[in-house]
């Protein structure tokens, strides 16, 4: 029971600092409403140091320092959308966890799609392309010599100097 107390007190003991960094009293708003307020708003913002956390889920000093901003702007009494500005302003898309849609956001959506469609079409120019000149045509020497081996008359003689086995050596 003692051995469970320590583990319990252990967990509790570790897990403190986290919880408390978010949940801290001293950071939250006398009013519950405009501590809603801020709260929505820390969830549309990105931890810079976590990436993929709100700073209303993360206990990095950035994500707090943004977090008592947030709070600043709201007990000023600045609307959600001017505080989002506010932070846009300062940190740009990144901070955002939903990106706006700008002609830079466009691009690096549409980006897969413009690739996928070069590609396609450099695979269809390439098979258009006109085919590859048509060999020459043999001349009369080649086309006796074409002749011969085809009918297995040009095989080398067995000292390999030379001519064939069934005309002699070459001139």
């Amino acid at each position: 029971m003692m051995r469970l107390l320590q583990a319990l007190f252990l967990a509790l003991l570790l897990a403190g600092p986290a919880l408390a960094a978010v949940g801290d009293p001293a950071e939250q708003l006398p009013d519950p409403v405009l501590e809603e307020r801020a709260r929505a708003i820390g969830r549309e913002l990105r931890c810079m140091v976590c990436q993929n956390q709100s700073i209303e889920d993360s206990d990095a000093d950035l994500a707090r320092d943004l977090r008592r901003i947030v709070r600043e702007q709201v007990a000023a009494g600045r609307t959600d959308a001017q505080v989002l500005d506010y932070l846009y302003d300062r940190y740009g898309d990144f901070v955002l966890l939903r990106p706006r849609f700008t002609l830079a956001t466009a691009l690096l959506w549409g980006m897969p799609v413009i690739a996928l469609l070069g590609g396609g079409l450099l695979i269809l120019a390439m098979r258009r392309r006109a085919p590859a000149a048509a060999p020459a045509e043999l001349t009369e020497a080649e086309r006796a010599r074409l002749s011969r081996i085809e009918g297995g008359s040009d095989r080398p003689i067995a000292g390999g100097v030379g001519g064939t086995a069934a005309n002699g050596p070459k001139a």
